[in-house]
């Protein structure tokens, strides 16, 4: 756990430096009403660049794309693999929506179909890992009735990790 403390204050300073340092924050919910996990990821959007260079083969602009369409495709294709979520031993098919820039960092939002209420969760993370051996990947899962998240710390060699209500 004090892994994860250093990580979100180091998180903090990443606008003051130029980040010599290898983070992603993802956050999961589920959503009350509708029953669906909704995912927020938020990473660099430069480390993102030469993650998808490899993955598609091809140059990529996030911030002026030629294509915004084929660049969303793009995202979602790598997200949906690179992400892998498994709910009370039943795999989660997640669903991209879209994203946003915020300065250095892009957000971005997935949703899985309806689900029964959640008592565990399974989560492969393996963003940004094929490029930065030193990426962590920091996991918020909120699970219903909690008000206060449950935490996983990924990164290479332990891309997955589990957590109960």
């Amino acid at each position: 756990m004090p892994q994860f403390y250093i990580a979100l204050l180091l998180w903090g300073w990443m606008g003051l430096l130029s980040h010599p340092f290898y983070i992603s924050l993802t956050e999961i919910r589920q959503n009350p009403n509708s029953g669906r996990l909704e995912m927020a990821q938020k990473m660099f959007w430069d480390d993102l660049e030469v993650e998808l260079r490899d993955f598609s083969g091809e140059n990529v602009d996030i911030l002026n794309p030629e294509d915004k369409e084929q660049l969303n495709q793009l995202f979602a294709s790598y997200l949906t693999e690179k992400n892998k979520i498994q709910c009370d031993a039943k795999m989660a098919k997640m669903n991209y929506l879209g994203y946003e820039i915020e300065e250095d960092a892009i957000w971005f939002y997935l949703e899985s179909e309806p689900l029964p209420p959640l008592e565990s969760l399974q989560m492969t993370c393996e963003v940004l890992l094929a490029n930065f051996d030193s990426q962590q990947n920091i996991v918020h899962v909120y699970f219903p009735g909690y008000s206060a998240p449950k935490s996983l710390l990924l990164g290479k060699g332990e891309e997955t990790g589990s957590l109960k209500k």
